[in-house]
């Protein structure tokens, strides 16, 4: 079942709303906000028990004070960062999905699930699949996050090492 709005202003799942989503939200989601861009560099590597996630590198970021773009060129892919920070009880789980602007301008977002248990800032790829250069200001509104009631107790809640929303593994590591 995804909870609708009455539900979720009960379970204070979502952190650092905008003012609009606290006011005036839209069907059964919040919409997030991006709040950095990052390029990769150097190497990743997905093991059977190791792992190690390319360095980033910091192209935007947002400021409410001041309004900055940044440029999505076709082809490339960056790493993105939101404003929101999600807090999800063992009964929860999250559903990204990219806002309808989003890949109507050619931009593809590249989400996982929220799982039960998760505590903090979330990140999504982001790749300009489009013809054309796509400029999106920082802070604006780029995915949908919907929420469902897990039924049944999880045998673990989240418990991976990207809880509180870590960027990057910072060389190999050992996978939990």
């Amino acid at each position: 079942m995804i909870l609708g709005h009455s539900e979720l202003k009960k379970l204070n799942l979502v952190t650092n709303l905008s003012e609009r989503e606290i006011k005036d939200p839209e069907g059964c989601v919040f919409d997030l906000r991006i709040e950095k861009v990052y390029s990769l560099k150097g190497k990743a590597f997905l093991g059977i028990d190791e792992r190690e996630t390319p360095d980033l590198v910091e192209e935007a970021s947002y400021n409410p004070k001041k309004v900055t773009s940044f440029i999505f060129k076709p082809g490339k892919y960056y790493l993105t960062k939101t404003v929101e920070e999600v807090n999800l009880p063992e009964n929860i789980a999250a559903i990204f999905k990219p806002r309808t602007t989003t890949f109507r301008s050619g931009l593809m977002v590249r989400t996982g699930i929220g799982n039960p248990g998760y505590h903090g800032t979330l990140f999504f790829g982001v790749i300009n699949e489009g013809p054309i250069p796509v400029k999106v200001e920082m802070g604006a509104r780029y995915v949908s996050v919907y929420f469902h009631e897990v039924k049944g107790k999880p045998v673990h809640s989240y418990r991976g090492q990207w809880q509180g929303g870590r960027a990057t593994t910072k060389g190999k590591e050992k996978q939990i």
